[in-house]
């Protein structure tokens, strides 16, 4: 399985009615009604937001909504389209704004499938690794230093506080995160360790 590293966003024109699709990191299912009530605000005349979501190790955790398009014409499309695409912990939006001209349950289908595959195929993607939550607090005179060992061992930082000492919060892939330990040691002649 792989995972979003970034956002894709891109849109098309079919008989008059616009699409505009999304495709982005979902780290959990409470994430998809905050995205879903984010896109209504940015378009607030569009007659459809439709959405599909994957999560979990083994993709089995998936949800979608055709938003009151014909029943499975919109929603399971996408949701089809991203089950074949091996991409995990994703989430596809697609934004519709009526052209005034019906496109049937068929182009419907088709239209919300090509949205789905723009999307996944615009997405860039990592291989799905298993992460662990770190704590770190360093002195000042380490900080570029250790930004940089951080950077080596693919650790993102999510939080950084600076207090009498910095403060680092973030995720590291399960195998870098002994010889990051390992090298924190080293640097730090034994003062500084990771939590995880």
């Amino acid at each position: 399985m792989k995972v979003p590293t970034g956002s894709c966003s891109g849109a098309f024109e079919v008989k008059k009615s616009k699409f505009l699709y999304h495709a982005l990191f979902l780290s959990d299912q409470e994430e998809v009604k905050k995205h879903i009530a984010a896109a209504r605000a940015a378009h607030p005349q569009a007659d459809h937001v439709v959405h599909a979501y994957i999560l979990g190790k083994q993709g089995d955790i998936f949800g979608m909504s055709d938003d009151h398009e014909p029943k499975h014409t919109a929603g399971r499309p996408v949701l089809e389209v991203l089950k074949g695409s091996g991409i995990t912990n994703v989430l596809v939006l697609i934004i519709r704004y009526f052209g005034g001209t019906k496109l049937g349950t068929g182009g419907l289908v088709k239209a919300y499938g090509e949205a789905a595959k723009q999307a996944a195929a615009g997405l860039s993607t990592e291989p799905l690794t298993e992460k662990h939550r770190f704590l770190l607090q360093i002195p000042y005179p380490l900080y570029e230093q250790v930004k940089l060992l951080l950077a080596e061992f693919h650790a993102e930082v999510s939080d950084e506080r600076f207090e009498t000492e910095i403060t680092l919060e973030g995720q590291i892939p399960d195998d870098h995160a002994e010889l990051l330990q390992h090298q924190l040691q080293e640097l730090s002649a034994g003062t500084v360790s990771m939590e995880l």
